[in-house]
């Protein structure tokens, strides 16, 4: 057990960082009406707390709970701040053994603002993006390194987003990770603690999904031997607001106007190379009912569905929906004949970014928004992708880079509007989504 202690305190922490005692962090996770979900790690065990207040009110000032961190956890703390308001923006402090850590940058959090039957939704804008590899050149791959970039999360933190969409492949298991927990703890903590990454957790708030390399091996499926462990892991370090089922990370939340459904895209998926037909599934049988079901219920104006893998690409190449053929046709089927408005698709994996759109006769065409990779190295897309005529003319980048999506104007007209940018900041291509066109 003290190996394991050790281990935790030798991966490299920020050098933002005034408290000898904090990994990494602070973080602001989910958000809603009436509280805030809040996130720090701990090199070793540390009383961990939270002190806030709203923006320019020093008083009356609130404390979370209290945490005491212990390396059965990772050394992490989850925190609520639960004497909130809506519509509010608060300023935080995080507190370790009860003395406030001194930090370079923002550290702010907001709650959701209550616009029904008031008001029209307010505009909102939120980061994107997958592909999350650390380097570690003791464990990685020789050769030329394959992360690297890592200033692309200053430039995504001074777009100021309200929250970020983290779609699969946050961090990078290793050969040397995914056969224990030891070594899956210590590979989350060593991708959480990156200096750059920060700013953007302590001033925004965060949501994700996994995909394949968070969640075991590449390529991995429901066979992985050890995803009960990587589910520990991913909980342990996202704070997202539910889990639908015991088994996986798949959830949902809103944002004013909009629904998000975050799909499990590994935990019930059946192997690659398996013949495709009714057995072969992607989202699984229950998981699919489900997010059929809540996607009936949904009275959200843009129902933003997350995933890891490309849906709407028709190559079936690689992990590509495509390659699941008889479970994506039964999806489509079912939002068609259910008449379901706004639906469209976010996902990564690929190490590219590009926009699919895919035209249905005698309903709205469904879109899908790949974007990837952070700072994973790109990947080029087939020629026989590009000849697709789901292929949106433009939008294909093979770089590193992000995406800002901003959903604005009254309910009965809200247009999204797309964003990409590279790793420095600056805008490649953007592109406008209306309402009023997915119905």
């Amino acid at each position: 057990m003290r190996l394991l202690t050790l281990l935790f305190l030798t991966i490299p922490i920020t050098s933002f960082a005034q408290s000898p005692l904090l990994q990494s962090g602070p973080m602001v996770g989910y958000s809603d009406f009436r509280e805030v979900a809040l996130w720090a790690q701990t090199k070793q065990p540390a009383r961990v707390q939270i002190r806030y207040h709203e923006v320019g009110k020093p008083q009356p000032a609130y404390l979370t709970n209290e945490v005491q961190t212990d390396r059965k956890t990772a050394f992490t703390a989850h925190l609520l701040a639960d004497q909130v308001e809506p519509g509010k923006k608060y300023e935080y402090e995080l507190l370790i053994g009860g003395q406030k850590v001194s930090l370079p940058y923002p550290t702010r959090f907001q709650t959701q603002n209550l616009w029904q039957w008031r008001t029209d939704p307010p505009t909102f804008r939120f980061g994107v993006g997958s592909c999350t590899y650390v380097g570690e050149p003791a464990v990685d791959r020789p050769g030329t390194p394959y992360g690297g970039g890592y200033e692309i999360f200053t430039a995504l933190t001074a777009q100021k987003p309200d929250f970020m969409l983290w779609t699969g492949d946050n961090t990078y298991t290793r050969e040397v990770d995914w056969n224990s927990r030891t070594g899956v703890l210590r590979r989350y903590t060593h991708t959480r603690s990156l200096p750059e990454m920060q700013p953007l957790l302590a001033n925004t708030h965060n949501y994700a999904i996994w995909d394949d390399h968070d969640y075991g091996p590449n390529d991995s499926d429901r066979s992985y031997w050890l995803k009960p462990v990587t589910l520990e892991a991913f909980k342990l370090f996202w704070t997202n607001p539910n889990y639908v089922f015991d088994e996986g990370c798949t959830g949902t939340f809103f944002w004013n106007d909009c629904q998000f459904f975050l799909l499990d895209d590994r935990t019930f998926r059946a192997p690659d190379e398996m013949p495709d037909g009714p057995d072969k599934m992607y989202f699984g049988e229950k998981q699919l009912q489900w997010f059929i079901d809540a996607l009936r219920y949904s009275k959200a104006t843009f129902k933003f569905v997350v995933t890891g893998g490309q849906i709407v690409n028709p190559s079936a190449l690689f992990e590509n929906y495509a390659i699941y053929a008889t479970e994506r046709d039964r999806l489509f089927k079912a939002i068609a004949d259910a008449k379901i408005p706004g639906v469209l698709f976010l996902t990564g994996d690929r190490h590219h970014s590009i926009l699919h759109k895919l035209d249905r006769p005698g309903t709205y065409p469904l879109y899908d928004l790949t974007i990837s990779p952070l700072t994973s190295g790109p990947a080029k897309a087939r020629d026989e992708e590009l000849k697709q005529p789901t292929y949106v003319d433009g939008t294909y980048l093979s770089e590193r880079n992000f995406g800002i999506l901003s959903v604005t104007g009254p309910l009965r007209d809200r247009v999204l509007t797309i964003q990409i940018y590279d790793q420095k900041g600056t805008e490649r291509w953007k592109r406008e989504i209306k309402a009023s066109e997915l119905k």
